[in-house]
């Protein structure tokens, strides 16, 4: 059994994404802290992504990494940000189920920002 992590990112706090899930999100699988991750872009989250360089440049070296991102299709039509964030490699999903997914696996460990 694999040990997953999801990480749901939905503050808009560029701090936030800096200090912490971006930050974090670079060191989880090259230290072997979690055999796999996601983070799970939704909500306000992804205007930021779309919108701050910065935070696209961090981004990409998470992405880099091995970790897995997908946002809210929803949201991110709501924002407008849809293509934006497809030119990135984010994979536009229905985030629900996969959330209510890993909240019921037992092999995933759910954090969310």
């Amino acid at each position: 059994m694999a040990d997953k992590l999801l990480i749901v990112w939905s503050s808009a706090e560029k701090e936030v994404a800096q200090k912490l899930i971006l930050l974090y999100g670079s060191v989880i699988l090259e230290r072997n802290y979690w055999d796999e991750a996601t983070i799970m872009i939704w909500g306000p989250s992804a205007k930021l992504l779309a919108e701050d360089e910065a935070i696209q440049e961090e981004f990409k070296k998470v992405q880099e990494s091995g970790v897995v991102f997908n946002a809210c299709v929803v949201c991110s039509d709501d924002y407008g940000v849809s293509q934006k964030l497809k030119s990135l490699g984010v994979a536009l999903i229905h985030t629900g189920e996969m959330l209510t997914e890993a909240l019921k696996s037992s092999d995933t460990k759910v954090i969310s920002f």
